[in-house]
């Protein structure tokens, strides 16, 4: 294990994503991988100072869970009725089997929550978080495959392709990622149509040759290599990890109405809870089992990849994810307390998933 320290990490990271490093304060440090296993509920007060307005989270009034449970429902049952079985059934099959296998929808409340932020209603934003979720789910079928990551586990069911065989895999994958476009195209209601076309601009670059797909490409170079550095690793998470969870946002933000200003804080928040995803991933796939997991659990260990956990350690990880909590929080500062929670809420849920 690389023997190195937090302080050249934060710099690193801050020059990466261009985010503000965020002043310290001890009531947003959250003690992340709770053995409790229920989602907490949260209030949320604001603290009026001459800087600035500070947000303070405690378990109290804003359900989260029930939050959490009835925006997920919303959108299992867009995608349901987005995506219905239809000839050539089987292809339908396929990318119902993926789509709709569950997973915690991160991405499509992450976009909800970011709309109504603004200003925005639910329904304008569904069929934006809808395309994310669609697109997500293409990269965890294509992730899947065994010219890829080669696992068999997907939130504890067999994988695509091993249902439905390698190429219509791979066909399933390809077509949600089209149909994704389309449904923001066709679906969207009440927006102006220069939004939609920034909010499509924005999903696509978010997985192209400047977004996902290159995240993933530097990481199947970097398999196997010894000097992988810190650097090279934020590349990959800030893009294969951090860039669709920003899209997810800004497409709410964007379609809900919102300013230039919420717009580009609202992104960066997202750089931070995309860059904290990635590293509670990281520490979870040592410490975790593939059954709490859902998915293959040492699978980085064993395909020899570089994590924050090989290159930093366990605790300088958590000290890092620690970090991005505080700077995601500081991009919140000034916008409507109450409205805010859910992404505060979303934040910590994040830091303390268990899968």
């Amino acid at each position: 294990m690389l023997n190195t320290t937090l302080s050249p990490l934060i710099p690193l990271y801050h020059t990466l994503s261009s985010l503000p490093i965020a002043p310290k304060r001890a009531r947003d440090k959250l003690v992340l991988f709770s053995s409790s296993s229920s989602l907490p509920s949260f209030s949320v007060s604001a603290v009026s100072t001459k800087e600035d307005t500070a947000h303070v989270i405690t378990q109290d009034t804003f359900d989260f869970k029930a939050y959490m449970l009835h925006k997920a429902n919303t959108v299992n049952q867009a995608l349901d009725a987005a995506i219905a079985l239809r000839d050539p059934e089987k292809i339908h099959q396929a990318m119902r089997y993926s789509l709709l296998a569950g997973g915690k929808r991160v991405r499509p409340l992450l976009c909800i929550a970011a709309c109504e932020l603004v200003g925005g209603a639910e329904e304008t934003a569904i069929p934006a978080a809808c395309a994310v979720e669609m697109i997500h789910t293409m990269s965890l079928i294509h992730d899947d495959l065994p010219c890829m990551d080669n696992d068999d586990l997907r939130r504890g069911k067999p994988t695509n392709h091993k249902v439905f065989g390698e190429d219509v895999a791979v066909l399933a994958g390809d077509a949600l990622l089209a149909f994704a476009f389309e449904h923001v195209a066709v679906a969207t209601k009440g927006v102006a149509a220069a939004r939609v076309v920034r909010a499509v601009g924005e999903l696509a670059k978010s997985i192209g040759g400047e977004g996902l797909v290159a995240g993933q490409v530097v990481d199947i170079d970097s398999e196997g290599v010894s000097n992988v550095g810190l650097e090279r690793l934020e590349f990959i998470h800030l893009h294969k990890t951090a860039a669709l969870l920003e899209a997810a946002v800004v497409l709410g933000a964007i379609m809900g109405g919102g300013t230039e200003e919420e717009v580009e804080k609202l992104r960066k928040f997202a750089r931070s809870i995309g860059l904290l995803f990635q590293v509670v991933d990281d520490i979870l796939d040592v410490t975790k089992s593939s059954e709490e997991l859902g998915k293959t659990a040492g699978k980085d260990l064993v395909a020899d990849k570089v994590t924050y956990p090989k290159l930093l350690g366990i605790h300088e990880s958590k000290e890092f994810a620690d970090k991005l909590i505080e700077d995601a929080k500081e991009q919140l500062a000034g916008f409507d307390p109450l409205k805010a929670a859910p992404l505060f809420a979303l934040t910590n849920y994040i830091a303390y998933r268990q899968n």
